[in-house]
């Protein structure tokens, strides 16, 4: 989520600023507001967007709900929260199917707005949820633009019906309407129409659009904007609006460096919802927009929700039920630790799984030098080795590690780190799988945990402070042979006076010391 990662951190320093105070003035309120406007100004979030925003900010701050809150800085970063979702609209807006398939999705955009890609990314996640969609090529102006979506197609594993070869050829109005007709015809529940988009809004092209929107009643018309278009984004949505009216937005290029404010204004102009948002070049980097998450991570307060439900998407249930066993059996092998490390892999790029972390924005020095290619090199090292090695890594020796380095073009100091990790994850999990902590390399036991054991309180030693050399090595002497010293037993008695007559070295209490124990209790 780079495109919002100025604005991140402007917010962030700003609230780091008034967590400090513990009582909060109109001008510690003013000067907050002010941040804020200023980081969403820069960010090129619209004029009117921005005031409002601010203003509500302000009311609510200034009231009761912060004044006579505990801790007045939360509070305030929580008002800036909800107020951030309202003008991201509020709540999710999911797709609305049908009632009588197929369901017909317009994509309307300008060009260079990542409309065609992001018909194989929307087919492809429908089609992970059992839809069976078709891509319909209408986009007959912009050069290749159906050879290109005939390979988004191939990539996504949908279907396209492309009968004209576009360049300027064919009538893109007909082409959409026989497309539906097609879908009726093999049975394809969701139908995505590709549009033409020009380099700026032109009389031409919201005519074209609204011709195709009359002549196949699409049930969702997504708007598809970039995220990095700045301040014009606003003028182009309205000029759609009013030309074409569209249904919801897609905002696209998530992943840019651009400032991107402007994407936060499209939805509270228009009043139309965000309902997707493109993450990425890949078709898997596509995901539904959650205002409240999205909220959460310009705030820097993550996005455990969407983390956990790309696990859940990516890890196998029964999978996950194998290896705990292993865990707990110590059968855990390399070949275990190669699957998860792919699974892994198979949720996308670690860099952004990081950033939906809360307090990410703190880690982004590291998340920008972690190197997405550890875990490739990570799979070619135990891919060079044979099958006994990966299950019993007892057996890598000297030259066992130097051939598996020079097969997998690393080192073998590289491969000893691989090992030890392999190791040391392992046994940490060993130890969780059997209800204990983890004893974390260079911090010891968690403190609290079951696994751990109970640190043991080191006894003082015992003897003579006396300063006279012969007088000490006299009492030393009597402390060894249990004699009392200054009328206290020398072996030092229990809590409840018993304990003096016991013997030098003995372990406990005596039975007749049990009972009178036992008698003062009541027992």
């Amino acid at each position: 989520m780079a495109t919002f990662g100025n604005l991140s951190d402007r917010l962030a320093e700003t609230f780091k600023n008034l967590r400090t105070k513990g009582k909060l003035s109109a001008a510690d309120v003013d000067g907050t507001v002010r941040e804020i406007r200023r980081a969403l100004l820069d960010a090129d979030v619209a004029l009117e967007v921005v005031k409002d925003f601010t203003g509500k900010v302000r009311e609510r701050a200034l009231g009761d709900e912060v004044s006579k809150a505990l801790n007045p800085a939360q509070q305030v970063v929580q008002i800036v929260n909800e107020e951030l979702i309202q003008i991201l609209g509020g709540q999710q807006r999911r797709l609305e199917f049908a009632k009588k398939p197929p369901t017909i999705i317009m994509l309307a955009g300008l060009q260079g707005a990542g409309k065609t890609t992001l018909a194989g990314k929307l087919a492809k996640w429908l089609a992970k949820d059992g839809h069976t969609p078709i891509l319909v090529a209408a986009d007959l102006q912009r050069p290749n633009a159906v050879t290109q979506l005939e390979v988004v197609g191939a990539q996504a594993g949908v279907p396209v019906y492309a009968p004209e070869p576009g360049n300027g050829v064919g009538n893109p109005v007909k082409v959409a309407r026989d497309g539906v007709k097609y879908a009726q015809q093999k049975l394809h529940d969701v139908v995505i129409v590709d549009t033409a988009g020009r380099l700026g809004v032109d009389a031409e092209m919201m005519k074209q659009a609204a011709d195709i929107r009359k002549a196949i009643d699409p049930d969702e018309v997504l708007f598809v904007i970039d995220a990095m278009i700045g301040q014009d984004a606003v003028a182009t949505a309205r000029a759609f609006q009013d030309g074409v009216d569209f249904t919801g937005v897609v905002l696209s290029k998530l992943d840019g460096d651009a400032r991107g404010g402007a994407a936060l204004s499209v939805a509270s102009i228009t009043g139309r919802p965000i309902m997707f948002a493109s993450t990425g070049e890949n078709l898997d980097d596509f995901e539904p927009f959650h205002p409240d998450r999205m909220a959460s991570r310009i705030l820097d307060l993550g996005d455990i929700l969407t983390l956990i439900e790309q696990a859940q998407g990516a890890f196998d249930e029964d999978e996950a039920r194998k290896i705990a066993e292993k865990f707990s059996t110590d059968s855990f092998t390399l070949d275990d630790f190669l699957g998860q490390m792919q699974q892994l892999r198979n949720m996308g790029s670690i860099k952004k799984m990081m950033g939906m972390l809360p307090g990410a924005g703190a880690m982004k020095q590291q998340l920008d030098n972690f190197d997405e290619r550890e875990i490739v090199r990570t799979e070619a090292i135990i891919q060079s080795m044979t099958k006994a090695e990966r299950v019993t890594p007892k057996l890598l020796n000297g030259s066992r590690r130097l051939r598996i380095a020079r097969g997998s073009g690393s080192s073998v100091t590289e491969v000893n780190q691989l090992v030890q990790r392999f190791e040391q994850a392992a046994k940490m999990m060993k130890t969780v799988a059997k209800g204990g902590m983890p004893n974390i390399p260079g911090m010891g036991p968690i403190p609290g945990g079951m696994g751990g054991k109970r640190p043991q309180v080191q006894q003082k030693k015992k003897g003579s402070k006396s300063g006279n050399p012969a007088k000490r090595a006299a009492e030393n002497a009597a402390i060894a042979s249990g004699e009392k010293l200054g009328g206290a037993p020398a072996g030092g008695g229990s809590g409840f006076g018993l304990g003096g007559g016991a013997k030098a070295g003995a372990d406990g209490p005596s039975a007749e010391e049990l009972a009178a124990l036992q008698k003062m209790l009541g027992r």
